[in-house]
């Protein structure tokens, strides 16, 4: 069976004892029937790996010796996907959940000309991202922005490889055809693409127009299927 693996946040470097939050706690005692003696692993989210074992089990405040830590270094490729906001929350949420099973960096909804969208519920969607992290077994969070403006991302964020996708019919490279860096941001418009105005004011800042191929792909289908290209593994 694997070893639990859980996200606890406030944990810090070089610790003998912690006690685990009242939700991991529960989810220990209550849901996997975890008991003294057994093992668990912890991550902080900012790249630490804990090897513990559980001292008292407890439904709120179990208590756990901590045998070993590690620290991963953070991967040397960073992505950074600004992508629109949906009218369908839902498949927000899955691509959102799948671009942390990817190992993005930092993702920043946008709020563009043809974005139709619901209220963000940040809590919600960080919730999300940490589910994510732990089901990959990764230890680094990524980093999730509050909505901005296209307007102020492009003022905002830079990185040396500056990419945008669109369905206007313009010179567009062919994303399998680019020699992908490690320092990169990666913009996916709405549902209605973004604006000609929104395109223009991107390339008048060295972003570089690419396209996915020969259908026309759901905002969230682009952002996954764009990412599985650029990300290095």
């Amino acid at each position: 069976m694997p070893v639990p693996y859980f996200y606890e946040a406030p944990l810090t470097s070089n610790p003998s004892v912690y006690t685990l939050s009242e939700e991991t706690s529960k989810h220990c005692v209550q849901v996997l029937r975890m008991k003294s003696g057994d093992r668990i692993d912890l991550t902080n989210g900012i790249g630490q790996l804990f090897e513990a074992t559980i001292k008292v089990a407890d439904k709120r405040n179990t208590t756990v010796q901590i045998q070993a830590q590690k620290t991963i270094e953070l991967s040397a490729q960073k992505i950074i996907l600004g992508i629109s906001l949906l009218k369908n929350v839902t498949r927000l949420e899955w691509v959102l959940e799948k671009a942390t099973e990817m190992g993005v960096h930092t993702i920043v909804p946008l709020i563009c000309d043809h974005t139709i969208h619901e209220r963000f519920k940040t809590e919600r969607m960080q919730n999300i991202l940490q589910s994510a992290m732990i089901q990959s077994q990764q230890v680094w969070l990524p980093i999730l922005s509050e909505p901005i403006t296209l307007n102020t991302f492009l003022s905002s964020y830079t990185a040396a490889q500056k990419l945008i996708a669109h369905c206007e019919p313009q010179e567009k490279t062919n994303i399998k055809n680019l020699v992908v860096g490690d320092d990169c941001i990666l913009l996916i418009g709405p549902e209605g693409d973004f604006s000609p105005k929104e395109i223009e004011l991107a390339l008048s800042q060295n972003y570089d127009a690419i396209h996915l191929g020969p259908t026309r792909l759901r905002t969230e289908t682009a952002g996954l299927f764009a990412l599985s290209v650029l990300k290095k593994f």
